[in-house]
């Protein structure tokens, strides 16, 4: 499906909001996850800030071919239908917490909601079943999400391109996600019998 990049964004989006609402430190009655309304959003961390928002940017800044699963065969439908191979993906999110200057900048928030995003993902690394969300709910589909170490050139080119102040954050890379083919599946005649051939080895005299 072509919804597959929405599906697994939305997936880890509520993945991670689940893990942080349930954590009574972060998302007690009392806490500033709650009274401050904080959010865990795909945008930028710049549009969370212009937006108001305050929580966790969930950010797919960079999608790339997985050239090891390139060349995986047509997978059979039925015993007639071959269908065309996906395109295979591995997905990067920058995950970044965000508190505003309303709030003096809070780095002590920015760092519990970070520290719970990093144990949940490194507790859970691969998201599947009741996890699923949008388009997956139902499928069987396996998420693998890896912390990607990045070097201190790499997160800057990453903050450069936002054109923004460097702010603390991460980087995950999500695999293997698949665009299946636009193109209809192919017909193949199903094999109904097979023949054997029986031959003697007959050595040199």
């Amino acid at each position: 499906m072509y919804q597959a990049l929405h599906a697994t964004s939305e997936t880890l989006r509520q993945f991670v909001l689940d893990r942080i609402l349930a954590d009574t430190l972060l998302a007690g009655p009392a806490s500033q996850f709650t009274l401050r309304n904080m959010k865990v959003l795909l945008n930028t961390p710049q549009e969370m800030v212009e937006l108001g928002h305050e929580g966790v940017s969930l950010w797919l800044y960079r999608v790339l071919r997985d050239d090891h699963r390139l060349n995986d065969p047509p997978r059979r439908t039925s015993a007639t239908q071959l269908a065309p191979a996906p395109l295979p993906l591995r997905l990067y999110y920058l995950v970044t917490p965000i508190t505003t200057m309303k709030n003096q900048g809070d780095p002590e928030t920015e760092q519990y909601l970070l520290g719970k995003v990093l144990q949940s993902l490194h507790s859970y690394p691969i998201v599947r079943g009741a996890d699923l969300q949008a388009e997956f709910k139902g499928a069987d589909v396996e998420l693998h999400v890896r912390l990607e170490s990045l070097s201190l050139e790499e997160i800057t080119r990453v903050w450069d391109a936002l054109e923004g102040s460097y702010q603390l954050s991460v980087s995950y890379e999500v695999s293997v996600v698949n665009i299946d083919s636009a193109r209809e599946p192919d017909s193949r005649t199903p094999v109904t019998q097979v023949l054997p051939e029986i031959g003697q080895i007959v050595g040199a005299a």
